[in-house]
């Protein structure tokens, strides 16, 4: 059985000094100096998030609300739109 991982809807944002990448559907964020350097801190963000919330069997999922997500509320502010791509591996235990 093949682990197909999550994908995620991830945007990137132009900030005053650097870029702030968001993933939309788990409200999670982080900045770096470029989108790329953004979207790696996302990652690593994102991964770090999953595990915490599976360790401690909390819900995961947590979209941005509509009214702070930046493709309705400043479209404009949106510099590129990517899909995050995140492997994890659960482990159970008895």
């Amino acid at each position: 059985m093949k682990n197909e991982g999550f994908v995620f809807a991830g945007v990137t944002l132009k900030q005053p000094r650097g870029f702030t990448a968001l993933c939309l559907d788990l409200d999670v964020a982080s900045q770096g100096a470029t989108a790329k350097e953004a979207q790696r801190a996302l990652y690593e963000a994102v991964t770090l998030y999953l595990e915490t919330a599976f360790e401690n069997n909390l819900p995961y999922l947590r979209p941005v609300p509509k009214d702070q997500d930046p493709r309705f509320q400043n479209p404009d502010s949106i510099h590129g739109s990517f899909d995050l791509h995140v492997d994890i591996k659960i482990q159970a235990h008895a």
